[in-house]
Order: structure tokens, then C-alpha cells, then sequence
């Protein structure tokens, strides 16, 4: 397979978003805290992936749905994790 310029930009640039979320997952399990982390901020993230994926399967541009179906798996982690920090923390007593 023959890249050409433009695809290697894209895969780069799909490479720097997808793994960009995996040091605040790291640190949100390793640490068990999800408190600096923003939900709004990750609620209008996976928005934004979530229209993006919209956007790839109705032009067919299968790179961007792919890219941004991975990035939307991790920002959702994301989100699911500060959630159930969130609860877990709500039900400790002080």
C-alpha cells in the first residue's frame, strides 16, 4: 500500500487523538479519582465524536468514522469512570 501525503497527515492526525485519552484514563484508574476531570467538557466531547461518526458513515469516509468511533469509545470510558467515581465517593461518609 502506496500512502500519500495526505493520508499519512490523517493517520498521524488520528493517532495523536485516539491515544490523547489514554494518560487521563491511566490516571483516573491508578489514582481511583475522577475530580479534575470536566463532564461537561466529556459530554460535548462524545457529542462531538458521536457527530463526527454520523458525518463518516454518511459521506463513506470510513478513516474518519473509524478514528472517531475509537475516540468516542475512550471519551465515553472517560465519562463512565468519572460517573461511577462520582457515586462512589458520594457514598462515602466524611
Amino acid at each position: 500500500m502506496n500512502l500519500s501525503t495526505t493520508d499519512l497527515v490523517g493517520t498521524g492526525a488520528a493517532l495523536c487523538s485516539m491515544t490523547s485519552f489514554l494518560p487521563q484514563i491511566a490516571k483516573i484508574v491508578r489514582e481511583r479519582d475522577a475530580k479534575s476531570v470536566s463532564l461537561r467538557m466529556y459530554a460535548v466531547t462524545v457529542t462531538g465524536f458521536s457527530l463526527w461518526i454520523a458525518y463518516g458513515v454518511m459521506t463513506s469516509a470510513w478513516p474518519v468514522t473509524a478514528a472517531n468511533a475509537v475516540c468516542l469509545a475512550l471519551s465515553a470510558t472517560i465519562l463512565v469512570l468519572k460517573w461511577r467515581f462520582q457515586q462512589r465517593g458520594a457514598r462515602r461518609p466524611h
